[in-house]
């Protein structure tokens, strides 16, 4: 006979645990499942004039941000519930906030590298460009290279410089100086010589060795000819183009600028394999040791485009927060300046010239199939009314042939159309990647290259493009032009500089929405970026701008304000 004694014991202790497993169920369910910890915003914004560049909530008053991304955008009331006792509030006095401007087309790493070379962007007379190359020849030793570039013939009266302005000022240092559409350079004779071009040498395809009538080179290569002397010129150091980067990064912050797509330190004739090199000892060292500042959006080569597959294949496109592989490009022609674009008639200033094929067709379009066939996005250069037909043409062609999907084809500039060919922007799903501010630039050549009703008719068509339901992508082409989003804005909104009396073709003008728009979410999704950033929307990365003005309807009628601070994933960056 069993234990009583033990038999209360063991009933006993069963019955205890079954009401310490029931309390514990208990409690588990009603402290943990029932009454979950509430989410709590690091940081909000109040009091302010929110352009969201979000169809579904134009503008706001307010936003919470946590871990660097928007948790609530709306009014005051409705981020109450994500307030809590460590959460910092910053109210704005009814300042003005957009989304982190994004900057379609930039030269990044050449843009920073440009800021420690010989400028000459605004110089508009001819002595003022002779005496910024004389004053950088005596702090050189002879035989080292006088970079720089970024001068406009145009501002001088349109006389092109040659060899001869600077030899005698150089006569013991090879000079570079690319004009600032990147498309023409001035060597002096001793890079001549050292290139070993002479009155013998032959033009290189896609490219012109300017001449006297004599046959002498003049110094001025265009196009792939800039190789030439390029190939001569001593590479850059890896701790000089990191130096740039973080020099750019500087600079876009200050202009509210929190990602850039970037095109690479390429033009046409140049080694493809710059943007790689960058791309590696450049970009991905910045990332891996902290030091990253702007997002980048990578486009490489065409010519390389096996090889931005393979990488795809291996990573995918995003790398990190910072870094995101968009596509491959390519150029189809030159540029106005150089009278390298081309156009169905000819340039007025040079009756038997049309433009310049700077790529061969069949070559550009059996790679542009190739990688589109591989899920790359491509994007092409196309300046003249002609060059853009035929790359429309191209990228219809290549649609048919791999079918429908959304690939979003890219073509950078698209300055000069011919009529109806904004439509086509639209009916292909063809981004237009335009620079606005290029319009300033371009005015009085424009006028004296094409003629004033060429001109006015078919350049910049913003509002043509938009009209044709075309996604409108904004951006600067820096260093060829500023980098400056809110120039952009409003040169696209009054399509005038403060000097002129009246507008470039005001028809093509467009609204401070539209051109918000084309600088943030329209630029975002033409690099398939517009699920991250783009908007001031819940989920979205916390990059937006604080503007210097509290009065939507100046901003909205002229344009003006400048940039008063800029945040990247919720803190500030600018100032710093």
């Amino acid at each position: 006979m069993k234990n009583p004694y033990y038999s209360f014991i063991w009933v006993s202790a069963s019955l205890a645990i079954l009401l310490l497993a029931l309390s514990l169920s208990y409690f588990s369910k009603s402290q943990w499942t029932s009454s979950p910890m509430p989410i709590t915003a690091d940081f909000i914004l109040t009091n302010a004039l929110i352009f969201t560049s979000d169809d579904t909530i134009p503008f706001a008053d307010s936003m919470a941000i946590r871990r660097g991304t928007l948790l609530r955008v709306g009014n005051y009331s409705s981020l109450k519930a994500v307030v809590g006792s460590g959460t910092k509030e910053l109210n704005l006095n009814g300042k003005i906030v957009v989304p982190g401007f994004i900057d379609s087309h930039v030269h990044l790493i050449s843009g920073g590298l440009q800021l420690m070379q010989l400028q000459f962007r605004g110089v508009n007379k001819k002595d003022e460009f002779v005496r910024r190359i004389a004053e950088a020849v005596q702090n050189r030793k002879p035989g080292s290279w006088i970079l720089g570039g970024g001068w406009n013939n145009d501002l001088w009266g349109g006389d092109l410089p040659t060899a001869s302005w600077i030899d005698d000022i150089t006569p013991n240092n090879p000079v570079w100086l690319p004009r600032t559409d990147g498309h023409m350079g001035l060597a002096n004779s001793v890079a001549l010589k050292l290139a070993g071009i002479n009155n013998l040498s032959k033009d290189p395809d896609g490219g012109t060795i300017m001449r006297t009538a004599s046959g002498v080179p003049t110094g001025l290569l265009i196009d792939s000819a800039m190789k030439l002397v390029v190939s001569y010129v001593p590479e850059l150091s890896i701790d000089q183009r990191r130096e740039a980067l973080q020099r750019a990064s500087s600079l876009a912050l200050m202009k509210g600028v929190t990602t850039v797509v970037d095109f690479g330190r390429y033009f046409p004739g140049t080694s493809v394999d710059r943007p790689w090199e960058d791309f590696s000892d450049v970009y991905q060292w910045a990332d891996s040791s902290g030091k990253m500042r702007i997002r980048v959006c990578l486009f490489f080569p065409l010519e390389t485009w096996s090889r931005l597959r393979d990488v795809v294949n291996q990573v995918g496109h995003s790398i990190s927060k910072w870094i995101y592989l968009g596509g491959v490009k390519a150029f189809a022609d030159g540029s106005l300046g150089s009278n390298s674009a081309m156009f169905y008639e000819p340039y007025v200033d040079e009756p038997q010239n049309y433009g310049l094929p700077v790529a061969d067709y069949e070559k550009l379009f059996n790679m542009t199939l190739a990688a589109d066939n591989h899920m790359l996005q491509v994007a092409i250069h196309a300046i003249g009314d002609r060059t853009n037909d035929m790359i429309l043409d191209m990228y219809a062609s290549v649609i048919s042939k791999n079918g429908i999907r959304d690939r979003r084809f890219r073509i950078e500039h698209a300055q000069h159309l011919a009529p109806g060919t904004a439509d086509r922007f639209g009916e292909l799903g063809i981004i237009a990647s335009v620079q606005p501010d290029h319009l300033l630039d371009d005015f009085e050549s424009a006028t004296k290259k094409l003629g004033f009703d060429r001109a006015q008719k078919g350049s910049y068509l913003f509002g043509s493009l938009l009209s044709g339901n075309a996604t409108l992508a904004f951006g600067s082409d820096w260093p060829v032009a500023n980098i400056n989003p809110l120039g952009g804005v409003r040169t696209a909104m009054t399509r005038k500089s403060p000097a002129w009396e009246n507008a470039w073709n005001p028809y093509e003008s467009i609204s401070v929405h539209d051109a918000l728009k084309a600088h943030t979410i329209s630029a975002a999704r033409a690099c398939f970026l517009d699920k991250d950033i783009g908007s001031l929307s819940p989920g979205k990365l916390a990059d937006f701008v604080v503007l210097s003005t509290d009065s939507w309807d100046e901003f909205a009628s002229v344009g003006s304000a400048s940039v008063e601070a800029t945040y990247v994933a919720g803190i500030q960056v600018y100032p710093s």
